[in-house]
């Protein structure tokens, strides 16, 4: 809930900043001489921006289970089980987290994930390959691994930064579409303070400039919190557990059935190469091994 509220209180914060340096610039006086109100554009970027990156992250469980076909565990069925949901127990107790939900969705790639709103209401969810191909060691670890995305609020801190880009984006793609637009009319005013077609051109280009920078700035993020969860894995589970269960993912490193709206939840990503890389929501296994390793 702290998180949450956090999250709320960030992005109010965010909006008297922008508002302040608009104010401080003068840009706010310039789009009420274009016919426009800055207030407005602002309320306009909060409810499209971080209005909905909240309300992906408040439906991220539902989203992930439907996707998934993954089924939550709510009465053990069998051994394996009763060790699934005891194991993630532990590692929430040592954690100082709740009890998430525990689920297992029909998948032949090694992968698991982590997602929920806030510390103590998440899931935390395994393909049948992974308990297929893994032993338990190595299962614990990267049980620990999802525990670690949890306890570090990793989901609530990924929308809120997106959120905040998302803003961002909204508000400087239609400041800098008014600047073009004024420069292409001469500086004339438009009929009816309207806007012409240099307006609607130059945003949705900007929106797709500014998109993909907002873009390698919430995957640089997303890579670091994955040494994050690694070192979370090793602390509950054992570091060379840890490793092994690294190793092993690499057999598969590339498959993946997860949808790619919750790809980036999952314990590992695609291998990308130049530019691509900006974009990889994971680091390559080989550079989070070799963290590991590093540590004394």
């Amino acid at each position: 809930m702290k998180r949450v509220l956090l999250f709320v209180a960030t992005n109010l914060a965010v909006l008297l900043l922008l508002s302040a340096v608009a104010r401080l610039f003068g840009v706010d006086q310039y789009i009420q001489a274009q016919g426009g109100s800055f207030v407005g554009l602002l309320v306009f970027a909060a409810l499209f921006g971080m209005g909905g990156a909240f309300i992906s992250l408040a439906l991220s469980k539902r989203m992930a289970i439907w996707q998934t076909g993954a089924q939550v565990i709510a009465q053990p069925q069998s051994e394996a089980e009763r060790w699934l949901l005891a194991t993630v127990a532990e590692h929430a107790r040592t954690a100082g987290i709740g009890m998430p939900a525990v689920a297992v969705y029909d998948g032949p790639e090694m992968n698991a994930f982590a997602t929920g709103m806030s510390r103590d209401h998440a899931l935390v969810a395994v393909s049948t390959g992974l308990l297929q191909s893994m032993d338990r060691e190595q299962v614990r670890a990267v049980l620990g691994h999802e525990i670690g995305h949890v306890a570090n609020g990793d989901m609530v801190t990924l929308a809120l930064i997106q959120g905040v880009l998302n803003t961002f984006v909204i508000v400087a793609a239609r400041v800098v579409g008014q600047v073009v637009d004024s420069w292409l009319s001469g500086g004339r005013e438009r009929q009816n303070g309207g806007i012409g077609i240099g307006y609607f051109v130059s945003v949705m280009v900007l929106e797709l400039v500014f998109g993909l920078v907002a873009s390698m700035i919430v995957m640089a993020f997303s890579r670091w919190r994955e040494f994050r969860a690694d070192a979370a894995g090793a602390r509950l589970a054992g570091r060379g557990a840890m490793i092994s269960a690294l190793e092993r993912l690499s057999a598969t490193y590339g498959e993946s059935t997860l949808p790619k709206t919750i790809a980036a939840f999952g314990i590992s990503g695609h291998p990308a190469h130049g530019l691509r890389r900006l974009f990889m929501s994971h680091p390559p296994l080989e550079e989070r091994i070799a963290a590991l390793r590093a540590v004394a």
